[in-house]
């Protein structure tokens, strides 16, 4: 994402053009020469002379610039930048000036070095897999490519992922780090076998050995003078990153450089005389051979002034309420509590803070706002109020008083709800517990005690009953997290009743018709979800007395006719209290009160048999969104998708009938104000019509935010979450306090994400844990290159583009195509691609939009024209996985003659898992036995389902008249399995083979797979293009032991080999295929 352009604060002084002592120097090179540094800082590139002094800003471009790497000649620097919209290749002069851009693909592109010439960049990014290679399609793992210094058709140097080239003296031979999964580049201490080892590759021989292969981290490769000696970094006797040495003739002899403790040390190089330059604890420093470290003092001026961005406020809104009057809506951005108006869009922002705010709620005056702020470092409760009598609501009021409720350092208070007379208020305290305070006394008593909730995230939800006596809240009934239930507790404290008691999920609680009955979710009677979320559900109502559930039943004539006996006599009641009162005088005050009080009746509650008196709304389960009854009680309302996005459906509770009243109504929540208008509530904000029509709310306006004050902020937001979140709570043996301390320095020298996430990545990579990391991903990116669903010749250096396949499913796999391997694409729109053309230029923003391709065929001399619709970048991703494991599957089937089947479980999802029980159970039914491939799943939480399905044994033949016809159980596999693993499981993916091995379902075959089974909470920052994860549930054997960093071992230990994988060779799967078919005696 590009730097914001940013304004001076009034009130605040800026320093300007003043020298510093810069921190967090990162992407730090030494030249060749060894005369000078290169460097990134603040997201610009500079340049210092190797013995210290004013470094020299390169870079001045409002992009992030990253990555820079020498020519041999120290005359040019390649680097990274995203001044177009994604990470592209560009070269300058080492002493500034115009910066060339080199590659034109819109997939990240990061360079690596120079080639021993100087002729070429090399650099990583994930383009294309050889039409021949059998590694698993993801953009996780890049390929090496060149790019000529003048620009041009960039080569395929190898097919497997290679980071932090290095070239040793023949040229014909390099050093790389690996990367073999999905774990955040930037985790510490950890050892597993995802980490990186270093490897030589020699391009004549294509051969690849791994030099290292220990369990802890190597990576960073640079070359002595000598030819053999090799500088690295590595994690080795479970310290600190830190620089090794070893042979290249004998790797195995390695010796310690550095001793640096705490902090990893970083970016390592080496120049041509031997100097190593690298960085420890944000600044850089040089060592000569058999030298001592020295810090390399670094001066920077730069006219830096304060960061204030300014945000415009539509449809920004994170969460948001209506007041009881239904004339505003107050709603938070960025974590800024505003307040509009739903009739004119005037807006007001209510606090200005860089910390955030949350849970705001209107009390039933209109004129008191009530929210959490954890601008002292602890969530604390705010009210703010309308000073003046004369203003009329928060748009329009001038003086607003803020003030705090029961201030603590300590106890955490959040999602404030006022009780319907405004006297009391209700929070969630410390995370877990339901609490009131009475305004006035500011008295507090606990309603509930927090045992029967274990989710950490802050709140659950509870919502007061119309006469304020009774709560409706979720709860975990049954310990059975996170299957929630449905309870309702007094106000006044005590045992919680369970009104769903079910082993099903249910959420969402809602007081309806009057109070007299609570409209929730449950997935009870959805289609099953095999997985542990996404199950379809309906919409119930629990009456909270007989009397309402009767009414409920009668039918439409008996109702009709209770209404109109309830008419009059209402209105006999009425002429009594008129006649009874002719002598007293009273004032419209008094009716009003007197009506409120009507409205405010105490509520009836009957727990005995309530359980009973639930029911089904709605006719069919749905993904179902928010739910709400009108006022009258007679339609219900409630989103569901059903194809693409949420649409708004209505149900007349009496007749029965179900109408889609608004397509892609959008998603939000449904809020009532007192005269029943009901309002959908979310980042579009919505007020419905009598006829159930919507139409929107408009807020405008602009909000300005200090972008230093907020990083602050959510740095401590994050110190905090996972102080009180972490699953294990001694932190990993981590002193969380003091490791925040020391990266905290680091903010003042952060003015951009890309940095921001990656500290955060550093910091918090040292609690040596999986599921957690920064991440920032910008908006979009300005361009993006389409596909033509082919894959191509990478070693073609002819004209045009030769194909090597033409992938089922893409565009040009259709009738009236002549497209087939062989063929060359001559030109593209016109444009013809010569040897030198970089062809994604004439590809880039052109999905699903007709192009011309001109063609030839060599071997029947014809040239013709097509015109293809291309495709983007993720649906030819989905159709390159599909070939992947058609290829996997007929591998299986030849190599065991038709006797195994063959499934990949993608994700650990319902989608994966219905893909592999429709497989086994149809056209692999007749085999002998099952492949389960798991390599490269993400994750998700399948382990209990999978084990399930393949546990299966034969108790019973079903025969009909002699003839079997089916074995039992019949929806499980009954037979023998296999399964195969790699480095690149995760999560879920680990306790899926980890089960399958302690239940003893099958043999283990592949590469160890790393300790990540955690569950995690992948948190949005207030910056909503910034997240963090917190592993918040650990796994824990009934020995005591946690799976986290348990790395768990296959039976038959496999490693496919780089030089042989991409040629076709997939060696893991075979021995898996071998193995099952001798434990079956069928080889």
């Amino acid at each position: 994402m590009k730097k914001q352009f940013l304004s001076l604060i009034l009130g605040l002084t800026a320093l300007s053009a003043q020298a510093t002592t810069p921190l967090w120097l990162r992407d730090a090179r030494i030249s060749p020469d060894g005369t000078s540094i290169a460097f990134c800082y603040k997201g610009d590139i500079y340049t210092v002379n190797s013995q210290g002094g004013n470094a020299r800003q390169l870079t001045t471009q409002s992009s992030y610039e990253c990555t820079p790497v020498w020519s041999p000649d120290s005359k040019k620097i390649a680097f990274a930048s995203d001044r177009d919209g994604n990470f592209d290749i560009f070269i300058m002069s080492a002493d500034g000036g115009n910066a060339k851009r080199l590659t034109k693909n819109s997939v990240t592109e990061l360079p690596s070095a120079f080639t021993p010439d100087g002729k070429h960049v090399v650099f990583s990014a994930s383009i294309q897999d050889p039409a021949q290679s059998v590694l698993f399609p993801t953009s996780a793992l890049s390929e090496l490519y060149q790019v000529p210094v003048e620009g041009g058709r960039t080569r395929q140097i190898i097919a497997t992922p290679a980071e932090a080239v290095c070239y040793i003296k023949d040229g014909a031979s390099f050093l790389y780090q690996d990367k073999k999964g999905f774990e955040d580049e930037w985790r510490k201490h950890h050892t597993s076998s995802v980490t990186r080892d270093i490897w030589l590759y020699n391009s004549k021989s294509g051969k690849h050995t791994n030099l290292t292969n220990i369990g802890g981290e190597d990576r960073n490769p640079a070359i002595a003078p000598d030819g053999n000696t090799i500088y690295f970094l590595s994690e080795r006797k479970g310290g600190s990153m830190n620089v090794y040495q070893m042979s290249l003739k004998n790797p195995k002899e390695v010796k310690a450089v550095t001793s640096f403790k705490t902090h990893p040390v970083r970016f390592l190089s080496a120049s041509n005389k031997g100097q190593l330059c690298y960085t420890y604890d944000g600044e850089i420093y040089t060592q000569a051979a058999n030298g001592k470290p020295s810090k390399v003092k670094i001066d920077i001026v730069r006219d830096d002034t304060e960061q204030v961005e300014r945000f415009s406020l539509n449809n920004a809104a994170r969460s948001a309420t209506v007041s009881p009057d239904g004339k505003q809506v107050a709603f938070i951005v960025r974590g800024e509590v505003f307040v509009t108006s739903v009739e004119y869009g005037t807006t007001k922002q209510i606090t200005h803070t860089p910390a955030g705010e949350q849970g705001v709620t209107f009390a039933p005056d209109n004129r008191t706002l009530a929210y959490a702020s954890e601008r002292s470092g602890n969530w604390e409760l705010y009210l703010a109020k309308i000073e003046r009598k004369e203003d009329p609501n928060f748009p329009n009021a001038t003086l607003i008083k803020e003030e705090v409720l029961l201030p603590s350092s300590k106890i955490e208070r959040n999602y404030p709800s006022f009780s319907p007379d405004g006297k009391e208020l209700a929070f969630i305290e410390d995370r877990r517990k339901l609490m009131v305070m009475n305004l006035e006394t500011k008295k507090v008593r606990q309603i509930t005690d927090g045992t029967l909730w274990h989710n950490t995230s802050g709140g659950f939800e509870y919502y007061w009953s119309p006469d304020g006596k009774w709560f409706t809240l979720c709860y975990v009934g049954n310990k059975h997290d996170p299957y929630y239930d449905i309870g309702l507790v007094s106000t006044q404290g005590g045992q919680i009743t369970n009104l769903t008691n079910s082993g099903y999920a249910s959420g969402a609680p809602a007081w309806v018709l009057d109070g007299n009955a609570i409209l929730f979710a449950s997935e009870r009677y959805g289609m099953r979800n095999h997985a542990s979320w996404g199950s379809m559900e309906d919409v119930f109502l629990c009456f909270v007395n007989q009397d309402a559930y009767d009414k409920y039943r009668l039918s439409k004539e008996d109702y009709e006719l209770l209404k109109e006996l309830e008419k009059e006599q209402e209105k006999l009641k009425k002429e009594a209290d008129k006649k009874k009162d002719a002598d007293k005088k009273k004032d419209s005050k008094k009716d009003n009160d007197k009506k409120d009080d009507k409205k405010e009746k105490d509520i009836v509650v009957e727990l005995d048999g309530i359980q009973d008196r639930i029911v089904r709304l709605t006719p069919n389960s749905s993904n179902l969104g928010d739910a709400i009854i009108d006022k009258k009680g007679e339609n219900l309302y409630y989103l569901a998708s059903f194809e693409k996005g949420m649409d708004l459906w209505k149900i007349n509770l009496r007749k029965k009938d179900v109408r889609l009243t608004s397509k892609g109504a959008g998603s939000g929540y449904f809020e009532m104000a007192k005269d029943g208008t009901i309002f959908l509530l979310g980042s579009r904000m919505q007020k419905m019509n009598a006829s159930g029509d919507l139409s929107g709310i408009s807020y405008g306006g602009n909000m300005e935010m200090d972008l230093a004050a907020e990083r602050e902020a959510m740095f401590d937001h994050m110190y905090k979450q996972e102080l009180k979140r972490f699953y294990n709570v001694n932190m990993h043996g981590v002193n969380w306090d003091a490791m925040c301390a020391a990266y905290r320095k680091f903010l003042p020298h952060i003015n951009n994400n890309h940095d921001y996430a990656e500290l955060l990545s550093e910091l918090l990579g040292e609690l040596n844990v999986s599921h957690t990391g920064g991440s920032y991903r910008p908006s979009s990116g300005s361009y993006s290159t389409a596909n033509f669903g082919l894959l191509y010749d990478m070693n073609y250096d002819g004209k045009g583009l030769k194909v090597d396949e033409v992938v089922e499913g893409s565009p040009f796999d259709n009738a009236r195509s002549k497209m087939t391997a062989g063929v060359i694409i001559e030109k593209i729109n016109g444009e013809e691609i010569t040897a030198d053309t970089d062809y994604c230029l004439l590809l880039n923003n052109r999905a699903n939009k007709k192009t011309l391709v001109s063609l030839y065929n060599p071997q029947t001399k014809e040239r013709w024209e097509e015109v293809i619709l291309p495709i983007g970048n993720s649906a030819f991703n989905s159709l390159l996985y599909k070939r992947w494991v058609k290829g996997r599957a007929a591998d299986v089937e030849k190599w065991s003659n038709g006797r195994l089947g063959y499934v990949h479980i993608t994700s650990m999802d319902d989608a994966s898992f219905r893909n592999v029980y429709s497989d086994i159970l149809g056209k692999y039914n007749h085999c002998d036995g099952i492949v389960i491939d798991t390599r490269f799943n993400g994750g998700g939480r399948l382990h209990e389902d999978v084990e399930i399905l393949f546990s299966g044994k034969k108790y019973l033949t079903q025969v009909v008249r002699g003839q079997e016809s089916c074995d039992m159980p019949s929806r499980r596999w009954n037979k023998a399995s296999i399964m195969v693993q790699c480095e690149a499981n995760y999560s879920n993916a680990h306790g899926t083979p980890w089960v399958y091995k302690f239940k003893e379902m099958g043999k283990l075959v592949g590469a160890p797979v790393p300790g990540t089974m955690t569950s995690v909470s992948w948190e949005k920052m207030q910056d909503p293009s910034l997240t963090f994860g917190i592993p918040i549930v650990g796994y824990r054997t009934a020995e005591g032991t946690y799976l986290e960093n348990d790395q768990l071992e296959p039976d038959i230990h496999v490693l496919n080999d780089p030089a042989t994988v991409v040629k076709g060779e997939d060696t893991q799967l075979k021995v898996a295929v071998e193995t099952l078919m001798k434990d079956l005696g069928l080889k």
